[in-house]
């Protein structure tokens, strides 16, 4: 058996590892989130891809000087082994999601996972955790939820939880929208690209595009919070959509333009910030909010399809198209970042600040349209800053009362 073999069957198992971690950390952090914070949680998952992106490049970058090819790639892919022992015995000391525990009648499990998960292991019947799990015990039993769904249930047009086909399509079509912005055409091609316009290192500059990905979606951890998750899909997306058309339009223009090689670094820079600010974080938030618990994971799974489809298509495709078409290839990503912006205005609903719960209720409001779901409130809505202070008001006046017991 030759190395080219082993090569393919490492990877098979790699991508198989990868798929699962790919469907559970999202979904994992979103289920066991306040939903304060869910947002930023949930966009961190994307902080550490570009992280581990720019490592990557980095050691990429550095294993040049030791020569010998047969060395070199064993080096990255020997680093990206012992990257992965962490994770697997890290989450053995995680607790169980609530929510899933609650959804199969464990609701003991589910009070005492909250408990760990709020800091209040030796107080798991605290005001707030007995609201918490009153909410998750309303949202599951009013939606019917208390049992896992089939499959076919993810496409299903009539349930009792409602728009199940809708969520299913909008997830699915977000995270192969992601890829198809054109993220990775600079990540994976990115050196060939610069290399052909006549810049001197690129794989240097894939670095500088690297450092740009880890701050800006340091960035995006923030924004996702602060101005939701609809107007920075939305924005990204024009952006997106405006700086790969320059960067289309300079590479195919005939004569060559003589800064071209710059202008092409400058497009990718600008289309990677905004990617790292929006799509990059967002778009694993909003599959971690989305589906109802019945049909999450599945749902998620399909959702997660997509963007290793989308993946593998730019992948498979890029080298053609780009034989055959060259720098018009870009044209491609211009119309489907604009198809991404269209699919983000008029469907996705608006989930910021809400509970899981919530967001489902949501999505069944009939008469609510996605462009103006951001001013829908649930009934009873109570931030976390009221339910802290009603939290703390309860144990004060807890106090007062032993302490005029006592007197």
């Amino acid at each position: 058996m030759n190395s080219g073999i082993h090569m393919v069957m490492g990877r098979i198992v790699t991508g198989l590892g990868i798929g699962n971690l790919s469907v559970g950390v999202p979904l994992y952090q979103s289920e066991t989130s306040p939903h304060e914070i869910r947002g930023a949680v949930v966009a961190s998952y994307q902080l550490m891809i570009a992280m581990g992106i720019l490592s990557a490049n980095t050691v990429s970058y550095g294993v040049q000087s030791l020569g010998a090819r047969e060395v070199s790639w064993r080096v990255v892919i020997g680093i990206g082994i012992l990257m992965s022992l962490p994770l697997a015995f890290g989450i053995m000391c995680v607790p169980e999601s609530p929510r899933w525990l609650a959804s199969r009648g464990d609701w003991e499990g589910a009070r005492m996972s909250l408990a760990r998960l709020q800091g209040k292991k030796h107080d798991p019947r605290n005001a707030v955790i007995e609201e918490d799990l009153g909410e998750l015990r309303q949202g599951l039993e009013k939606g019917g939820q208390v049992s896992e769904g089939s499959w076919l249930e993810c496409f299903a047009t009539s349930t009792n939880t409602p728009k199940v086909l809708y969520r299913t399509l909008l997830g699915f079509g977000i995270h192969f929208l992601q890829q198809w912005s054109g993220i990775n055409f600079f990540f994976y091609f990115g050196a060939t690209i610069f290399g052909s316009a006549g810049v001197q290192d690129p794989l240097f500059t894939q670095n500088i595009l690297g450092t740009i990905n880890v701050f800006m979606t340091l960035y995006g951890v923030f924004v996702v919070e602060r101005f939701g998750r609809r107007w920075p899909l939305f924005i990204g997306a024009l952006w997106q959509a405006g700086w790969f058309f320059v960067f289309a339009a300079v590479c195919t223009a005939n004569p060559p333009h003589p800064k071209a090689g710059i202008i092409m670094i400058v497009c990718a820079c600008m289309f990677i910030a905004s990617f790292a600010g929006t799509w990059g974080p967002m778009a694993w938030s909003v599959v971690g909010e989305i589906f109802p618990l019945r049909t999450r994971a599945k749902q998620a799974s399909l959702a997660t399809a997509g963007n290793w489809l989308g993946n593998f298509m730019i992948g498979f495709l890029t080298p053609v198209a780009f034989r055959g078409i060259g720098y018009a290839f870009g044209f491609v990503f211009v119309v489907a970042n604009l198809a991404a912006a269209l699919l983000v205005y008029l469907c996705l609903y608006e989930s910021r600040a809400l509970s899981l719960e919530d967001v489902d209720l949501m999505y069944g409001q009939k008469e609510l349209k996605a462009w103006n779901s951001s001013k829908w409130v649930p009934p009873g809505y109570v931030s976390g800053r009221q339910r802290a202070w009603q939290a703390d008001a309860s144990i004060q006046d807890g106090n007062g009362r032993e302490v005029e017991e006592n007197a």
